[in-house]
């Protein structure tokens, strides 16, 4: 009996998460400026092909700089809301 109480309540509790509303993923709120476009209420990974990249960040969320494209390899440096920098070797940058 204290199987089926047991396989009961989890098949319950499996069936209230898989009906639960999905929430979407949150952009960050704001503007970011990338070699002066910009980008609002921006989210996920942005490819530039300009030198040095420009980085504004008027959002609140902390974005991430690589020097490589599509936001691979380790980050290089890191913008905080209402932070700025100038990436010789930026690539691409990551924010959500």
């Amino acid at each position: 009996m204290r199987r089926i109480t047991t396989a009961l309540a989890a098949l319950t509790a499996a069936g209230a998460l898989a009906l639960a509303p999905i929430s979407p993923a949150l952009a960050a709120n704001g503007v970011l400026v990338l070699n002066g476009e910009a980008l609002f209420d921006p989210s996920g990974c942005f490819d530039s092909d300009r030198w040095p990249l420009a980085v504004e960040n008027h959002t609140d969320g902390v974005v991430i700089v690589f020097d490589e494209p599509g936001c691979g390899g380790p980050p290089s440096d890191f913008v905080y809301p209402g932070g700025s920098t100038v990436s010789e070797f930026g690539q691409s940058v990551y924010i959500h």
